[in-house]
């Protein structure tokens, strides 16, 4: 590129940079006035006269409180504006932008041409001059988009044409133009391949600078209902979707909070990699959960399948895992709750004193007293009512029984004053006062009152109604709280009369085994212990008996990893978000969790859609990996055709084969001193936490730390970590401890293999003892070195 164009470019950015600066000076002024506003107001609050002696009084004073609160609030709101510009701001200066654009808005090249420069936001002066625009922006997507010619794109007002002449992208560092250079394409492979080429980090970087047409079809898309990506690992869909959500705050500014937003991640560990993306954008992060906290929340009292246990220990027949993960048992409890408009209730006795107050069968005569037009909900809420009801009617009863008068003559000082200091106390049938303006006498200096009744009968008769009220209120919160269902026996009903609902035979159950099934689920239910597939069963039978709609004030949400759900669990969310658009992205290449029975998981979930309004999008090109890393990867795959190979070049994946424990452990101590050496990030991963456990414990090097928990943190250097938290995850280096049959032996394992190995972006290392896994058998030998 020759010297006039660079100085061109040099000049503007030096024009970008001194309106940047002076606006940085400015917005720091109105910070520092702001604050003098604030300290200003808040003295103000000691003129504010009270006056309570009238009602006029009362109302002038609480105008003048309201006054000052919002003058406050006001101060407040423009301190914070002021204070995210200057924090914007800051950012902008060292990196105003990294795109220039050329385009004319006829479809010609003799239109008007316009120049545009894009960067992580928009700057405009004073008079509205608009030095950079922000990449999310309608006319920016024609950098994403297209290359040199005649492009489309879409706007709130609908398709627009253009004609693009120049595409010019920058390298900007601390404010100085490290390279620039012209392309024809959308993103040019030089600045790709510049970012591909970095380390790795503990933290997840935005991708802006590099969108790619694919990916910004996801991230600008506003009409699909269900929008499923299915990408290959490393296709960067996770980066795509966590830059989507950037991109919909932007344009649904004013109507959409990141409060609205929620993503489902695979483990916390993920949660705390992504976690810096949206930061890092201007954006505030969205709502982030597992679907097992958002499971086990609802039920505190019971231990609910976790990661570990889920992939380690969970034992379920695969036949029956399928049936409860389909959605044939989704619509059967939907059908199992109807049934129970007609009689089935389970329901317990509200007991007061070790006795029945209301024996259950009186609360199922007025549960079912409603005629069969009624729903669930309705039944409940009307059972409630009644209930409550029969409590208050008890009050007077309950006041004049013996236990009542043995517990007035029980009280101590404190009690009785606690008591009798409980507000209003009606004194005779039409006779009402305030408890304090009883007769009292008050000791003065010890800050006691003493109240006196006008009778013994009265002043028992208000003990008691105070003593019986107390008792009764934890009865009064169960019937508020419904707890007088019992959705415990509710659920174990279900499982029992599954079979009227489904078709088990068609899953390959026989009666027998279901009926095995259900007695060890019973069994774990005793114990207080509950699979996830259970829980997702249990939540939505009680959601459906108790008449609830999901919460209403999500409109996006977004889940990772799709492919370790079942469609009961996605028809579930689907449910419990009822206005939500969804996003949902995974690759069914790395079903570790659900394995065989993911290969239907798109179609199933998208019947829960309108067809018009199901989008579907396929990511093959694979940018994590090298070339020779990607290509040893997809061989492991029965079917790995459908994932490309970014043209990065790099050392081909190498196998290491052990006679023992102790070589085994000598190869590994020397690839990490060759890593360490050559600053490469390395993750160990072994497929068990007993594996990674017993690794650390043998290497016993604090430089290495152990990832046992999804709620750690990643740290920088070398990590061992289990298969099953790797996921979404990319380490410049991966070593594979003990790939062989011990470890990785069925086929049904394959997809595990295929995504740990798919983590390493520079180098791939397999430690083997005596030979390498069965499931490497297909990979041509020419892909891998064995030392």
């Amino acid at each position: 590129m020759n010297d006039k164009i660079k100085q061109v470019e040099k000049q503007y950015l030096n024009k970008t940079l001194k309106k940047m600066k002076k606006s940085l000076i400015d917005t720091e002024a109105e910070i520092k006035r702001s604050n003098r506003n604030i300290n200003d107001v808040s003295k103000r609050w000691g003129d504010v006269r009270l006056k309570t002696d009238t009602y006029s009084g009362i109302v002038e004073t609480a105008m003048s409180v309201r006054q000052q609160q919002q003058m406050l609030a006001e101060r407040e709101s423009s301190k914070t504006r002021a204070e995210a510009r200057f924090e914007t701001l800051t950012k902008q200066i060292k990196k105003p932008y990294f795109a220039r654009i050329d385009f004319s808005e006829s479809v010609s090249e003799s239109g008007e041409a316009e120049t545009i420069y894009i960067g992580l936001g928009s700057f405009s002066d004073n008079e509205n001059n608009y030095y950079v625009y922000d990449w999310r922006a309608p006319v920016a997507s024609i950098y994403y988009d297209g290359g040199i010619g005649d492009v489309e794109y879409l706007t709130p007002d609908g398709s627009q044409k253009a004609h693009v002449t120049l595409k010019r992208q920058f390298q900007i560092e601390d404010g100085i133009i490290v390279t620039l250079f012209d392309t024809e394409e959308a993103i040019g492979d030089a600045m790709l391949m510049n970012a591909l080429n970095g380390e790795s980090s503990t933290k997840m970087k935005s991708i802006v600078t590099t969108i790619q047409k694919e990916q910004n079809k996801i991230i600008r898309n506003t009409s699909a209902d269900l929008l499923f990506v299915q990408g290959a690992a490393g296709s960067g869909k996770t980066a795509a979707v966590l830059q989507r959500i950037a991109y919909l705050l932007y344009r649904y500014r004013g109507k959409l909070t990141s409060g609205q937003v929620i993503l489902f991640s695979p483990n916390q560990l993920f949660n705390d990699y992504i976690d810096q993306v949206l930061p890092e954008l201007g954006e505030q992060n969205m709502v982030q959960m597992t679907f097992y906290q958002y499971a086990s929340r609802r039920l505190p009292k019971i231990a609910v399948e976790t990661l570990q246990e889920r992939f380690e220990i969970d034992k379920t027949d695969s036949k029956i895992a399928l049936a409860k993960g389909s959605l044939m048992m989704f619509k059967a409890v939907a059908a199992y709750a109807d049934s129970l408009n007609l009689g089935g209730m389970k329901l317990r006795s509200i007991v007061f004193r070790d006795e029945p107050l209301i024996p259950k069968e009186r609360i199922a005569e007025i549960y079912y007293q409603y005629n069969e037009n009624y729903k669930l909900s309705q039944r409940l809420e009307a059972t409630r009512d009644t209930l409550m009801r029969i409590l208050s009617s008890r009050l007077g009863t309950e006041m004049r029984k013996d236990w009542v008068d043995l517990e007035i003559e029980n009280l101590s000082k404190q009690e009785y004053d606690e008591l009798v200091g409980a507000g209003r106390v009606r004194m005779g049938d039409n006779e009402e006062v305030d408890a304090a303006a009883v007769t009292r006498r008050t000791q003065l200096g010890q800050g006691e009152q003493e109240r006196e009744f006008s009778s013994e009968k009265a002043e028992r008769k208000f003990l008691a109604k105070q003593i019986v009220t107390r008792a009764l209120k934890p009865l009064a919160q169960q019937i508020r709280r419904s707890r007088f269902l019992n959705i415990n026996a509710q659920f174990v009903d279900f499982l029992r009369e599954a079979h009227k609902y489904v078709d088990l035979s068609a899953y390959g159950i026989s009666n027998d085994e279901w009926r095995e099934h259900v007695e060890q689920v019973i069994s774990n239910l005793k114990n207080h212990q509950m699979s996830l597939a259970d829980t997702t069963i249990y939540l939505y039978l009680y959601d459906l008996i108790t008449g609830k709609h999901g919460e209403r004030d999500i409109r996006f949400l977004f889940i990772d990893e799709i492919q370790d759900y079942t469609p009961f669990q996605l028809a579930f969310l689907k449910f419990s978000f009822p206005l939500a658009k969804f996003t949902v992205l995974g690759d069914l290449n790395q079903a570790i969790f659900t394995k065989d029975n993911a290969s239907h998981l798109r179609e199933d979930f998208a019947t829960l859609f309108a067809p018009e309004r199901v989008e579907n999008v396929q990511l093959t090109q694979t940018y994590r990996s090298t070339q020779q890393i990607t290509d040893f990867t997809k061989e492991i795959l029965i079917d790995g055709q459908n994932i490309d190979a970014f043209n990065r070049d790099g050392e081909k994946p190498v196998v290491y084969i052990g006679q023992d424990e102790n070589e085994l452990l000598k190869l590994l101590e020397n690839q990490l001193r060759e890593n360490t050496e050559e600053q490469e990030s390395t993750a160990i991963i072994t497929k068990t936490l007993a594996d990674a456990k017993a690794l650390s414990k043998t290497l016993n090097d604090k430089t290495v730390t152990l990832i046992q928990s999804e709620n750690q943190r990643l740290a920088p250097g070398v990590i061992i970590v289990p298969s099953y938290l790797a996921k979404g995850l990319e380490f410049d280096a991966v070593i594979i401890w003990h790939a062989d049959k011990t470890r990785y032996k069925e086929d049904s394992e394959r997809r595990l293999l295929y995504t740990v190995s798919s983590r390493a972006m520079h180098r791939l290392t397999i430690i083997a003892e005596r030979a390498t896994t069965p499931l490497l058998n297909n990979v041509s030998k020419n892909l891998y070195e064995v030392r």
